[in-house]
């Protein structure tokens, strides 16, 4: 049976780690721009994501002020979480306290770190983080349908 996620258990599954799917509107209605990103969430915060403002989602967010996103597993029990709202904050990135973290998340430590360090090299000053207040929230967990799956022998 596939059931509405209660809210703890949405801002649960949302704050684990997932790829996201960063979906927003690109200006003068030439369409839609979905794109996988890595996020980090809390409820007090909301969604945080890291990109350069002159990538193409970093343009559209601008422009628009809003995103959405999506986060899924993509094996049984299929659950997601949908969420959508106005972009709270634009600043630039504090590569220790907003860029290893994110890192490590994805990553592990010895990887992260490595990925951290080679972001100088880039050209960070072009990233921001976009910090998203979710309004809509979507919710479908399809552990019940499939609970004989994984049930013990």
């Amino acid at each position: 049976m596939t059931t509405v996620m209660t809210t703890a258990a949405r801002q649960q599954y949302l704050a684990d780690l997932h790829v996201g799917v960063l979906s927003v509107a690109i200006p003068d209605g030439a369409g839609t721009l979905a794109v996988p990103i890595w996020y980090d969430y809390a409820p007090e915060r909301g969604v945080r994501v890291i990109t350069s403002h002159r990538s193409p989602k970093g343009r559209a967010m601008e422009a628009t002020g809003r995103y959405a996103l999506v986060a899924q597993d993509e094996a049984t029990p299929y659950r997601y979480v949908s969420v959508e709202g106005p972009i709270t904050e634009v600043r630039g990135v504090d590569p220790e306290g907003d860029l290893l973290p994110l890192a490590i998340r994805y990553l592990g430590v010895e990887l992260g770190t490595r990925y951290a360090e080679g972001w100088a090299a880039g050209d960070p000053g072009a990233d921001r983080i976009y910090t998203m207040q979710p309004q809509r929230w979507a919710s479908a967990d399809m552990t019940g349908l499939f609970a004989d799956l994984h049930a013990p022998a």
